[in-house]
């Protein structure tokens, strides 16, 4: 239910007593926010291109995204465990032999400046292609609410 304060009152004064509810001040959605935008160009790239969306949204975590490197046992497969990675190489410890794993976290996951980078950099292939991208003030401001969130 939305209402003000002295409507939600009522409401409940007419509810069963026993149940439980959640109160929380109603806030309008908004239309498009920095994940949402970034998508929304990475799916125009990939129509230029004509490749995925997925293929497109992985380069860029490779060129513009944060990323850990990880060493397994190479006989463990690692597909499951990490969503977006890429082999690097392998290793001999002890006789075992290792397979390095850069793998790169999602944009959901992101910091306020981490975020910023990668709509950075995502906005840049976009230029690059001629691609139509917002207004400088209106970038900063879905990055402005990003680090708000």
């Amino acid at each position: 239910m939305t209402g003000t304060p002295q409507a939600i009152i009522q409401w409940l004064f007419g509810q069963d007593r026993t149940k439980l509810f959640d109160i929380t001040e109603h806030r309008e959605k908004r239309s498009l926010n920095a994940n949402a935008y970034c998508w929304a160009l990475i799916g125009k790239i990939a129509d230029a291109l004509r490749v995925s969306k997925e293929d497109v949204y992985l380069d860029a975590l490779r060129q513009f995204g944060q990323s850990e490197i990880v060493s397994v046992l190479s006989d463990i497969n690692v597909v499951g465990y990490f969503k977006y990675f890429e082999k690097v190489g392998t290793g001999h410890v002890d006789g075992k032999e290792f397979t390095h794993y850069k793998v790169f976290k999602g944009s959901s996951e992101y910091d306020s400046r981490e975020m910023s980078i990668l709509i950075d950099g995502i906005v840049g292939m976009a230029k690059e292609m001629d691609i139509e991208t917002l207004p400088p003030a209106e970038i900063a401001r879905l990055k402005e609410k990003w680090s708000s969130r």
